[in-house]
């Protein structure tokens, strides 16, 4: 068994290959440590230019496109290491990226999963929306960063440099112990992408285990490199997604309330997204809705086995609060301006 193996999924993706891959060899070469490419069923030359100029490099090619959340299930199911970190083809790493993390993890066995401080390739000075410096949720079920509060991405003046627990670990740059990744059972692979990193470390968080950011590890990601931003099918995924991971980890008492909430709100989403012209994004909303509530039953044994594991009554890294009515009525842009954690 490796130590760590350093697993990119990778589908049509030559070009981000080509792009970031020097820069993870040079700074994640150590001894113990494998570096992985699982192809995602892709249709390009992806993996024949792995052959060609990094054939140092393990490669798993799987038949089809499964998406982020599939794709990474099976794939590592073929990776025999302790840790896994899971890294975007699009991500820039940085020197000592990798070992201090593991190190922190070594010393801390409560510790499930981390990731490093994300920071945008495009303009290094400020947070990435996909993670900045740790993620957390709402009540309602929406996710936000240190760094990041919807659209509103601040600066990076070293103000969330303290390691800190959160509740969600981005998969753009995922530490995860291999052991835990597959006690909790993996990622949904039903998600396809989008959001399944968040309901996988929820249900780590319930069951008392510790997600954290160690932003002393910096790494640089492009970002939406796969889907554009407001896409229609980024919008179907997130909106179904979210209500699929509401519905499976929410406790008892406050299923009914969220659900309904989040039920008026999507839909005032909806219009938003009509009255702006994206009339295929504001379909897409009602899609995700129609498609949860016509296979929620699918979920139902799975929300039963989590509740049944849950060990954790209050999850103190979930945002007790409105965040959206932090955002709009409050006018609060920035995280450190946010009350109310436990």
């Amino acid at each position: 068994m490796k130590k760590v193996a350093v697993v990119i999924l990778n589908w049509n993706g030559r070009p981000l290959l080509e792009e970031f891959l020097p820069s993870v060899m040079q700074y994640t070469v150590h001894a113990g440590v494998e570096l992985v490419v699982a192809d995602n069923g892709s249709s390009d030359d992806s993996v024949e230019f792995l052959q060609r100029a990094y054939p140092q490099v393990t490669r798993i090619v799987l038949a089809e496109n499964y998406g982020f959340a599939g794709g990474y299930n099976r794939a590592l199911k073929e990776v025999d290491a302790e840790y896994y970190v899971l890294l975007n083809s699009d991500v820039e790493v940085t020197e000592n990226w990798l070992l201090p993390v593991i190190d922190y993890l070594d010393k801390n066995k409560d510790i499930a999963a981390a990731q490093p401080k994300i920071l945008a390739r495009q303009n290094k000075t400020y947070f990435e929306y996909a993670g900045a410096s740790g993620g957390f949720l709402d009540k309602y079920g929406y996710p936000f960063c240190r760094g990041r509060i919807f659209m509103e991405i601040e600066e990076d003046r070293n103000q969330y440099d303290d390691p800190v627990d959160v509740l969600w670990a981005t998969g753009a740059c995922l530490f995860i112990r291999s052991k835990d990744f597959f006690d909790a059972g993996g990622f949904d692979a039903s998600f396809f992408a989008h959001m399944e990193e968040i309901d996988l470390c929820w249900r780590l968080n319930c069951r008392g285990k510790r997600v954290v950011c160690l932003p002393s590890s910096v790494v640089y990601h492009v970002g939406a490199a796969t889907l554009r931003k407001e896409s229609p099918r980024k919008t179907f995924l997130n909106f179904r997604n979210n209500l699929v991971m509401l519905y499976k980890n929410l406790p008892q008492e406050k299923l009914k309330r969220v659900m309904a909430i989040r039920l008026v709100l999507d839909y005032i989403a909806a219009v938003q997204f009509a009255v702006t012209g994206k009339y295929a994004n504001a379909r897409e909303v009602i899609k995700a809705h129609k498609d949860f509530y016509d296979n929620k039953r699918v979920y139902r044994h799975v929300r039963q086995e989590n509740l049944r594991k849950q060990t954790q009554d209050c999850i103190k890294t979930i945002y007790p609060k409105s965040i959206l009515a932090a955002y709009y009525l409050k006018c609060i842009r920035v995280f450190s301006k946010l009350q109310g954690f436990n």
